[in-house]
């Protein structure tokens, strides 16, 4: 094989990766896939997608090596080969803030009241994690905190907020975090808790971008 034949043999294996993740379905399920295992009914489900679609992307995914699957009884339960998986995502994210305007526009329409709520970074989070009045909020669902979370965090997903707030006092300093800097499950959370008079403060990234840092993490599994 001579130089040229090389690059372009390597270049085409490149290309599958982006060839499989151009698609904007398939890009959110990589980044549901991020949160943890998945079965194709609860990915469906997560993307409005009927079950025959959802399998098709992630049979795509799947021949990239991006995701993996394992069969449990009845049903088939997708994750990602490995949690390096999910740079892919951030670097696309990254680079289209960077690159599209649109980007910006779309986040700025769809979260208004964003740039009144107060948020901290992963380092700032992780250097403040033993804080003995500091309580962490992890508001997605029950299933996504069980495979893994933030040491220390506590479980309360966004819907059932408004009704566990006696499981919280006031005068703590609360971090809520979800899924990413897309997800608007935290917005939610720290917009209901400041309207009770709680001091809260929402994790500008999600668990995924806190695993990929190789912070450390906790799991009820």
């Amino acid at each position: 094989m001579n130089h040229r034949d090389f690059k372009t043999a390597l270049n085409e294996q490149f290309a599958r990766i982006a060839k499989a993740v151009a698609n904007p379905h398939r890009i959110e399920i990589l980044d549901i896939l991020a949160q943890g295992e998945h079965s194709v009914e609860e990915i469906a489900k997560e993307a409005s997608l009927t079950i025959g679609n959802a399998s098709q992307h992630l049979q795509g995914l799947r021949e990239s090596r991006l995701i993996t699957s394992r069969k449990h009884g009845l049903y088939v339960y997708y994750r990602l080969t490995d949690p390096s998986v999910f740079r892919l995502i951030q670097i696309i994210r990254e680079i289209a803030q960077t690159q599209l305007a649109e980007v910006n526009l779309l986040v700025e329409s769809y979260f208004t009241n964003r740039a009144s709520l107060e948020a901290i970074t992963l380092d700032e989070l992780y250097a403040r994690l033993r804080e003995p009045d500091l309580v962490v909020l992890d508001v997605r669902p029950s299933a996504e905190y069980a495979q893994g979370h933030i040491p220390g965090a506590r479980s309360i997903p966004v819907d059932e907020l408004e009704q566990r707030l006696g499981e919280l006092t006031l005068g703590q300093t609360i971090v809520a975090y979800c899924r990413g800097p897309y997800c608007v499950l935290a917005d939610e959370a720290v917009e209901l808790l400041s309207a009770q008079g709680y001091q809260v403060q929402r994790l500008q990234e999600g668990y995924p971008d806190w695993l990929l840092a190789q912070l450390p993490t906790e799991t009820n599994e």
